[in-house]
């Protein structure tokens, strides 16, 4: 394997394998990526682009997201000299500079040679409100379990027998500096079939993880359970216990003096607390109290009065057709929303007055992609805004409460010539007449001939909804390239709010890949492209889009990248996490179920005599989320029938298949140059 692909892994990055895998499994990732990559690097779009790609994602110039904790702006990074990266920290008055001085706190590439493991940053959760200690997550090699340990900022050391836990799909949360809520494998019969904690415990400092108090256990059944502490300078302290009864509906308890008390609200409805109010953003019609609310609405009451029986919520979104909450910030005296209508986001700011909330549209420039977020809620109405499009780059604000005045601190350099592009909306009708509307981003001069090549890329499920952002490697690894890029805002997603989602669920998957091919085929009827020039490209549930999508509709594309995907759908829910998708995608040990899901799980339906477009898997050994079987196993089914296909599985990388800067870049013009070879 090349070396550039294994960037930051070990010497023999197949070594540990040998335990897990054999030698014969070895061998044949290892034949199926060295014939992949002697293809595909031989190209000669492959070399320039990765170095464009990496000179991207290695640039000092992008922008550093900050998390304020006291007086301290702390920041994760990585670049070429810090390929693992590093765990930084500086002042406002240094990051509002155009190079500001940073403190390394924790440099993760010496971690990683000193402790000679092959370390990846997973975040920090420090003890408010001084933050002195930290429990840091570390990942080996880029999966979703971690090691967690505690650290102290002022020696910037971890903690001489200290909180530490054992890798394990888990987390944990301050309670005070000696005490910590802990979910974690606690041996065995301690996790759910996804592979995530059912017991929540209460652990004492100097004291064995054995004997820590449990405060709730769930089921094998279940998600996953956790425990959290809320607090807010001013207001009341609370701990909640959350139960992910299945990945679209949970139980949340009030944690207080030992006892558990139940927040009776619908099943499928998300839970919030802030400065002594609750909220609930639901996703089905709700009556309570007398009163009906409606789906996709966010509704609030003082946290006291909901104790105490009262039900009349104040409504404080409400949605819409074509109209979702994307989310919302609470700073100290407001609460910022942040709506998306028609897939175009807009910011509104409402205040708690005499009584009763006030709202205020808050002027912004453009049409884009916009987030909010709070910098420090219990002394500030200060809060970040971030906005994007396909063709500007991203630039951050600060923001003030009560106003429309904002601070440009930072902004990425045109990491490509954007002015020979432009980007236009459209709607396809599917076939049950739904419209479906998606984004194409292509040159001003572009000829409607049939013959530009175009990617189509999708995703479409879990309520996760695709917005238009800037990326260095898309504009110069495709569209300087002469490609076309398109994204489709299918059903599945979150752009129109919950119905939009649950208009995909289970029984109803097909209306997704159905979608799909509806805007495929109007950008064939536009003549923007072709079936001879026409990709589609997505990962995790969009690898199974597009595996789907392929067996389906194989005349209309000529190449598909599926990247860490499930493809296997007769067991899926038997593989990692795959049994918290159940909610998404049925259970196939129902007949019933297995009849509907039967019809499009790509294993089961791709056939030999099918003239297939060529398919390129992407998949990642570390991947401890969906399991790499997916892919080799399509693989693998699809090369006995005759099919010409690439495979490429980096050793590291996790769910996201790269583990560093290096590995993105490489990865990423892995795909761009397989798309030019076969669209062009």
């Amino acid at each position: 394997m090349m070396a550039s692909t294994l960037v930051g892994a070990q010497d023999d990055p197949y070594l540990w394998l040998e335990e897990v895998m054999g030698e014969k499994a070895i061998a044949w990732v290892k034949e199926q990526n060295a014939n992949s990559q002697k293809e595909i690097e031989a190209r000669a779009e492959f070399g320039p682009i990765r170095d464009k790609v990496l000179e991207v994602v290695n640039s000092r110039e992008r922008i550093p997201g900050v998390q304020k904790r006291g007086n301290w702006y702390y920041n994760f990074w990585q670049d070429r000299n810090n390929v693992r990266g590093v765990w930084r920290r500086t002042t406002m008055e240094e990051y509002k500079k155009t190079q500001p001085k940073w403190e390394t706190v924790l440099d993760l590439d010496q971690l990683a040679k000193d402790e000679k493991d092959n370390w990846v940053w997973r975040g920090s959760n420090c003890l408010y409100p001084e933050y002195d200690k930290c429990m840091i997550s570390l990942s080996r090699g880029g999966a979703d379990a971690v090691v967690i340990r505690e650290w102290d900022m002022a020696t910037k050391s971890f903690v001489k027998d200290g909180f530490q836990l054992k890798e394990a799909k888990g987390s944990v949360d301050w309670i005070d500096a000696n005490t910590l809520f802990v979910q974690t494998d606690f041996g065995p019969g301690s996790q759910t079939k996804s592979g995530y904690a059912r017991i929540v415990k209460m652990w004492k400092r100097a004291t064995l993880i054995d004997v820590a108090t449990t405060v709730y256990e769930g089921t094998e059944a279940d998600i996953s359970v956790s425990g959290s502490q809320v607090e807010q300078k001013g207001y009341s302290t609370r701990q909640f216990i959350r139960r992910g009864v299945t990945f679209f509906t949970s139980e949340t308890y009030l944690h207080e003096a030992g006892k558990l008390t139940k927040i009776d609200i619908p099943a499928d409805a998300t839970f919030s607390y802030w400065r002594d109010w609750m909220s609930v953003r639901l996703k089905s019609v709700w009556t309570v109290g007398g009163t009906t609310y409606k789906q996709g609405s966010l509704i609030a009451i003082p946290f006291e009065k909901f104790l105490k029986g009262d039900r009349k919520f104040d409504v404080l979104f409400e949605g819409g057709d074509r109209k979702s909450l994307a989310g919302f910030t609470a700073t100290k005296n407001f609460l910022i929303l942040n709506e998306l209508d028609n897939v175009k986001n807009k910011l509104y700011e409402l205040s708690y007055r005499d009584g009763k909330w006030h709202r205020r549209a808050i002027v912004m420039p453009g049409l884009g992609t916009v987030s909010a977020s709070a910098i420090d809620p219990d002394d500030s109405d200060d809060y970040f805004v971030t906005m994007t499009d396909y063709l500007t780059p991203s630039t951050l604000f600060l923001a003030k409460g009560g106003t429309d005045n904002r601070e440009k601190l930072k902004s990425l350099p045109a990491f490509f010539d954007a002015s020979p592009y432009k980007v236009e909306q459209f709607e396809a009708t599917s076939k049950d007449g739904e419209k479906i509307p998606y984004y194409v981003i292509m040159k001003k001069d572009a000829k409607l001939d049939g013959k530009n090549p175009t990617l189509l890329y999708g995703y479409g499920g879990f309520e996760i909804s695709q917005l238009p952002s800037y990326s260095g490697s898309i504009g110069n690894g495709w569209l300087a390239q002469g490609g076309v890029y398109v994204v489709a805002n299918i059903r599945g997603g979150g752009e129109f709010g919950p119905r939009w989602h649950q208009a995909g669920l289970k029984e109803n998957r097909q209306r997704v890949f159905d979608d799909f091919i509806a805007v495929a085929e109007n950008l064939i009827k536009q003549k923007i492209t072709s079936p001879k020039h026409l990709a589609i490209s997505g990962g995790s549930n969009g690898g199974l889009l597009v595996g789907a999508v392929m067996t389906q509709r194989p005349e209309l594309f000529k190449a598909v990248i599926c990247s860490v995907p499930l493809l296997d759908m007769k067991r899926y829910h038997k593989l990692l996490a795959g049994a918290s998708w159940v909610a998404e995608y049925g259970n196939p040990d129902d007949p019933k179920e297995w009849e509907f899901i039967s019809k499009y799980s790509p294993y089961q339906n791709v056939k030999a005599g099918v003239k297939m477009p060529r398919v390129l898997f992407i998949t990642s050994t570390r991947d401890d989320r969906v399991h790499p079987g997916h892919a080799r196993k399509m693989m693998a089914r699809m090369k006995e029938q005759g099919h010409d296909v690439l495979y490429y599985e980096n050793i590291e990388g996790g769910h996201a298949a790269s583990a560093n800067n290096a590995q993105l870049a490489y990865r990423t013009a892995f795909q761009w140059a397989f798309l030019l070879g076969e669209l062009k």
